[in-house]
């Protein structure tokens, strides 16, 4: 079994860190393979998501197929375990070099939450790989009743974009923003008439590029209402703590520091918009000179650096720990890391 060392001059010393977890989109077959194959603590999260789910997640992300990777009800709690297993097996190296590593704020995008939460210790991972594996069934049922899709669109401003969907929602069928992923991209999500609409719209608008996402499900959007009050049923018997690290909200982009805040938001987050732009200027705001991306792939990272161009950005195989035969998403998955559902 090979030893991958930390490297201590890893840029993380002297600076305020943030952690960021991706969300749905960043899977690819063979992520979390090498983790597997070199931490002992990574083995052990990989065994626990197994035993949890009652299945072997584990060789699914291993070894695919790739269609099934990608079925939300899948997707979901792999890309949580692969994200999670990154995190314990940072913690497991920088302790056999003598070192911890404690970040400043925590923060996910949409799925990438729930990890924020583990990593907090407000949530035991056991419940939230069950919990996120729910998520996706829900989700997956919410677009088989009501049929939809996400866009992104590139080079138009919040403002136009928000006129644009209050235009093209009309006739009873909705279409809204979804995603405020930073000042160049923003996703919208609804209704597919709504829609092709916007996406029409849009373009009238001034937007650079619009492109029709690989999803038929309408993520962040009130097409995932009755969702998200099912979700927020099943959390209710789901124990949460008061985060030990403060952890920004997807829904306000602020910090929630309660268990109270924290359980309303589990499935309004399903419904409402990602504030990722917000959750970044809150985190910058607070102090945070560094932003850590633990889990599959650099989107996140990419996101990052456009809302904020002075901050340093770094990923888990920047500390020498690669996640897979590839440590980045497949092109065929780039459409859908935009939607982050």
């Amino acid at each position: 079994m090979t030893t991958v060392p930390l490297p201590i001059d890893s840029g993380l010393a002297g600076d305020q860190v943030a952690f960021v977890f991706p969300g749905q989109g960043s899977q690819f077959v063979g992520m979390g393979e090498r983790l597997h194959e070199i931490s002992g603590a990574a083995r052990r999260v990989f065994a626990q998501a197994d035993e949890a789910l009652g299945f072997s997640l584990s060789r699914l992300c291993f070894d695919g197929p790739a269609d099934k990777l990608q079925d939300t009800i899948n997707a979901q709690p792999a890309i949580l375990t692969v994200s999670h297993a990154a995190l314990e097996a940072l913690r497991e190296r920088w302790q056999q070099v003598g070192g911890t590593i404690a970040p400043s704020a925590v923060a996910g995008h949409s799925l990438g939450e729930y990890n924020a939460l583990v990593s907090a210790g407000s949530l035991d991972f056991g419940d939230a790989v069950r919990l996120v594996r729910e998520r996706g069934r829900l989700m997956q049922e919410a677009g088989r009743e009501r049929p939809g899709g996400m866009a992104a669109i590139i080079g138009l401003s919040s403002e136009k974009l928000a006129h644009v969907c209050q235009l093209a929602s009309m006739d009873g069928e909705i279409v809204v923003v979804a995603n405020d992923n930073g000042p160049a991209q923003t996703v919208i999500s609804g209704e597919l008439r709504a829609l092709e609409r916007a996406m029409e719209l849009a373009t009238l608008y001034g937007a650079k590029k619009v492109v029709r996402l690989g999803i038929s499900i309408a993520s962040h959007s009130p097409l995932m209402e009755r969702a998200g009050q099912q979700l927020t049923d099943v959390a209710t018997r789901v124990s949460f703590r008061d985060p030990a690290t403060p952890v920004v909200a997807n829904l306000t982009g602020r910090f929630v520091t309660s268990v109270d805040e924290i359980r309303r938001n589990v499935g309004q987050q399903m419904v409402r918009p990602v504030q990722w732009t917000g959750s970044v200027y809150e985190m910058v705001d607070a102090g945070v000179g560094t932003f850590l991306e633990v889990g599959p792939g650099q989107v996140l990272s990419g996101l990052i650096r456009r809302i904020k161009r002075e901050v340093k950005t770094l990923s888990v195989a920047d500390l020498g720990l690669p996640l897979g035969s590839s440590d980045s998403p497949s092109k065929a998955n780039a459409e859908k890391i935009l939607s982050r559902q």
